[in-house]
């Protein structure tokens, strides 16, 4: 659960929540005194707290760094996940530059090699997808043929992020 926290005068604080909790529905707006204490009472119950700047849009940005086999995660510059990746092994290639997502696909097989699967299937370049994999053990070392591999749970985390924020608003960077 996020919770925005806004506050342009000491008197007139707002405490906003975007999901659902055993405490609060999203949408719940506490203002005033109410909210420091709503705040207080959240923060000590361990929920995540994300203030995003006040120019930032909702926004989901993929950062994938090919020489150290990792993702970054960002959402509207606030909160990050890193996660180790597979991405291409010597003699084949993943592409760099910045990406939207093109398509998504819950569940995909590999029309090129063998029927792999591709669970939660994010394609950002032609045939090139962010996809699960269940070979874990390789993670965090060059051995795909091209597409950038992660942990099946790690994979349907971005890939409902994606759908949340929307694919205009997801960006992918590749970087050496």
């Amino acid at each position: 659960m996020f919770v925005h926290w806004q506050s342009s005068h000491p008197a007139e604080h707002v405490v906003s929540f975007s999901q659902h909790s055993k405490f609060f529905l999203p949408g719940t707006r506490i203002s005033g005194w109410a909210a420091i204490a709503a705040l207080i009472a959240v923060v000590t119950l361990g929920i995540c707290i994300h203030s995003p700047p006040a120019a930032a849009a909702d926004s989901l940005s993929v950062r994938i760094d090919l020489s150290a086999q990792r993702m970054r995660l960002s959402i509207s510059g606030g909160p990050t996940y890193v996660w180790a990746v597979s991405t291409a092994r010597p003699g084949y290639r993943t592409p760099t530059g910045r990406f939207r997502p093109v398509r998504l696909e819950r569940v995909w097989y590999s029309t090129i090699y063998d029927n792999a699967p591709m669970p939660y299937s994010i394609f950002f370049h032609g045939g090139y997808a962010i996809h699960g994999t269940y070979e874990i053990r390789n993670l965090g070392r060059a051995v795909s043929h091209g597409c950038v591999r992660l942990h099946p749970s790690n994979a349907r985390t971005l890939f409902n992020l994606v759908r949340q924020y929307g694919k205009a608003d997801t960006l992918i960077t590749i970087t050496r």
